[in-house]
């Protein structure tokens, strides 16, 4: 593959995660929060609900930022490098949520620093698969 070909590989998990991080979150963008919780439905049942939301809302980010190395994976039959999505989808997942969760709820972190952690999460990613391709 080209220098360019792998760039466009990191432009396209830069697009997909922005497309999952704003447009596709939807009503998790809100339900990641405790507060939207506690206003919402007050009830002692639903206190813990936001990690749901958390970890649905990581799964799909997760998922997204993947397809663009998917789609070199399947097409070049690369096993080591569809092995490598699989595990760095779980990886990505606990750490997304919990990225956004020190943002939306321990309020530790501003949009800027969770957006550069998302960042680094997406370039670490492309950078080891990489050599994997």
């Amino acid at each position: 593959m080209t220098f360019i070909q792998y760039l466009f590989i990191l432009f396209a998990m830069l697009f997909c995660h922005l497309l999952d991080d704003y447009k596709l979150q939807g009503i998790l963008a809100n339900m990641k929060q405790r507060e939207w919780w506690i206003k919402n439905a007050p009830q002692p049942l639903y206190g813990e609900d936001y990690i749901m939301a958390l970890i649905e809302h990581a799964f799909s980010w997760s998922f997204s930022i993947s397809i663009p190395l998917l789609i070199v994976a399947f097409t070049r039959r690369n096993d080591a490098l569809l092995a490598f999505c699989i595990g760095s989808y779980f990886f990505n997942t606990g750490m997304h949520a919990f990225i956004d969760d020190l943002k939306a709820n321990e309020h530790k972190i501003n949009l800027i620093q969770d957006q550069f952690l998302h960042f680094i999460q997406i370039v670490s990613m492309w950078f080891i698969a990489c050599f994997l391709i």
